[in-house]
C-alpha cells in the first residue's frame, strides 16, 4: 500500500489550506506553497530566503548543526584529502567520480582551453592600472560572450559543455592576468606540462627574466583551498547565478554575476577581513586584549575567521585546510612575518579558551585559507578572486543543473509592500 503523501494544514480566517510535505534524501522536509497564492491569495515573507528552498538540487548538501558538507554524497574531507580540484570538479559537473581514463581526458581537455583570446589582452589594458582585481574580473569574464560566440546557446547541449570547461579552464588564466596587471608585472601564458594549482601559481609569481619552481607543498594546499571553495550550495552568489540563468541570460554573464554577488564583504571577502583583523592585532602581546574584547558581550567587536554562519558546530572544511596551513607555515616560516604570528598565537589561544570551545567559535575555512595565502605572497585584494576561481565550477554545475530542470521559471520574488496606496497626481503648479 502506498504512503499517504503528507501535508501541512494552514489556516487563515478560518479556512484551512492543505500544502504538500516534500521530502528530501537528507535534511528537512520542505512545504510546497507553489499554489498558495491561487488558493489563499497570500504570499509568504521571508527576507534573505533563510527559510525558503528556491530550487531542488543534488549536488551538494550542508548540515549546519553536525559541520557536514558533502559534494554528490561524498563528504568534503574524504574529497580534499584523498582527490584534487579537477576531480571534485568533474564529480560536481558529472555526478560520479570519474574513472582513470575519464579524469586524464577531462584535465586534458581542461588543460587545453587554458590560454584565452590574444584580443583579450587588450581588454585588460583598458582598466586602470591601480583597478581591483574583483573589478577586472567582472568585466573580463562578462566580456567573454563577446569573444566565445560558439558557446552561448543555452539550448544547446554542445555549447554548454564547451562554456563550462571554457569558464573552469580561463578563470585561474584570468584570475592570475587580473594580479599581473594590477602590480605592473607581465602576462605569463599558461603551461600544459603544471597541473592546475601549479599553474595558476606559475602564472601570478613567475616572471620572464628568470625560471619559477612551484614547491608542491604550496600547490597541494592551493588545490585545496580551490577544492574546499568548490560549491557551498545554494549560498548568495550561486543563487545570483541561478537567478540570472533563470532569465536565458548567457553563462558568462551568469558567471560574471557570481563574481559580482562573491565581492560583497559579507560573502567572499571573509579572509581579506580575517587578514585586515590581524593586522589590526599587531603583535602578538596585543592578542589578549582583542580576545577579551570578543568575550565582552557588551562590546560590539568580534574576531573575524571564527565560527560560521552556516556550521554551528565546526567548520569541515577548516579541519583539513588547518594542515595545509601548518605545512606552508613550516615551509615558509613566520619568524619575519608579524601577521603570521599573530595568526598562530591567535588560533593557539582561541582553541585552549573555554568561552571558544562553549559557545564553538572554531577556527573557520575563512581563517586558513587567509593564512596560507598570505604567506604565500598573495596581497588581500587577489583573496576573492582566488575564491571567485574556486567556486566557478560550482556556479557552473548550479547554472547546468537549472537549465535541464523542467521546473525552470524566471525568478521572481514577491514582497511586502509598504509604500503609499493609490494616489492621484497633482500638477507642479498646485503643489
Amino acid at each position: 500500500m502506498a504512503d499517504t503523501p503528507k501535508t501541512a494544514t494552514l489556516t487563515i480566517d478560518g479556512n484551512s489550506y492543505d500544502l504538500p510535505l516534500l521530502s528530501p534524501t537528507v535534511g528537512p522536509d520542505v512545504i510546497d506553497i507553489r499554489k498558495l497564492y491561487g488558493q489563499a491569495g497570500v504570499f509568504t515573507y521571508d527576507p534573505g530566503f533563510t527559510s525558503t528552498a528556491a530550487c531542488d538540487s543534488t549536488i551538494t548538501f550542508i548540515d549546519g548543526d553536525k559541520g557536514e558538507l558533502l559534494h554528490r554524497g561524498y563528504p568534503i574531507d574524504q574529497l580534499a584529502g584523498k582527490s584534487h580540484y579537477l576531480e571534485v570538479c568533474f564529480l560536481l559537473l558529472y555526478g560520479e567520480l570519474p574513472s582513470a581514463a575519464k579524469l586524464e581526458a577531462f584535465e586534458t581537455l581542461v588543460t587545453n582551453h587554458t590560454m584565452i583570446h590574444e584580443q583579450m589582452h587588450m581588454f585588460f589594458r583598458g582598466f586602470r592600472r591601480d583597478a581591483h582585481p574583483m573589478a577586472t574580473m567582472v568585466g573580463v569574464v562578462g566580456a567573454m560572450s563577446a569573444f566565445y560566440h560558439d558557446s552561448t546557446d543555452i539550448k544547446d547541449d554542445h555549447q554548454r559543455e564547451v562554456a563550462s570547461i571554457r569558464l573552469i579552464a580561463k578563470m585561474p588564466t584570468i584570475a592570475s592576468m587580473a594580479y599581473k596587471y594590477s602590480i605592473g608585472q607581465p602576462f605569463v601564458y599558461p603551461r600544459n606540462d603544471l597541473d592546475y594549482a601549479s599553474n595558476f601559481l606559475h602564472m601570478c609569481f613567475s616572471v620572464p627574466a628568470e625560471e619559477y619552481q612551484v614547491n608542491p607543498i604550496l600547490a597541494r594546499a592551493m588545490d585545496r583551498i580551490f577544492t574546499l571553495h568548490a560549491d557551498h550550495e545554494q549560498n548568495a552568489s550561486t543563487s545570483t547565478v541561478r537567478l540570472a540563468s533563470s532569465s536565458g541570460a548567457n553563462p558568462f554573464a551568469c558567471i560574471a554575476a557570481g563574481i559580482a554577488c562573491l565581492w560583497g564583504p559579507a560573502h567572499g571577502g571573509a579572509n581579506q577581513a580575517c587578514l585586515e583583523m590581524l593586522k589590526e592585532i599587531g603583535t602578538v602581546d596585543r592578542i589578549p586584549e582583542f580576545i577579551a574584547r570578543a568575550k565582552d558581550k557588551n562590546d560590539g567587536y568580534r574576531l573575524m575567521g571564527f565560527g560560521h554562519r552556516v556550521y554551528k558546530n565546526h567548520d569541515p572544511r577548516a579541519t583539513v585546510l588547518k594542515k595545509s596551513a601548518d605545512e606552508v607555515l613550516d615551509l615558509l616560516g613566520v619568524h619575519n612575518n608579524p601577521v603570521l604570528q599573530v595568526a598562530k598565537e591567535l588560533e593557539r589561544q582561541a582553541l585552549e579558551d573555554p568561552y571558544f570551545a562553549e559557545k564553538k567559535l572554531f577556527p573557520n575555512v575563512d581563517f586558513y585559507s587567509g593564512i596560507i595565502l598570505e604567506a604565500m605572497g598573495f596581497p588581500t585584494s587577489m583573496f576573492t578572486p582566488i575564491f571567485a576561481l574556486s567556486r566557478t565550477v560550482g556556479w557552473v554545475s548550479q547554472w547546468k543543473e537549472q537549465l535541464a530542470d523542467p521546473q525552470l521559471k524566471i525568478g521572481r520574488p514577491r514582497q511586502l509592500y509598504l509604500g503609499d496606496t493609490a494616489r492621484d497626481y497633482v500638477d507642479i503648479e498646485k503643489r
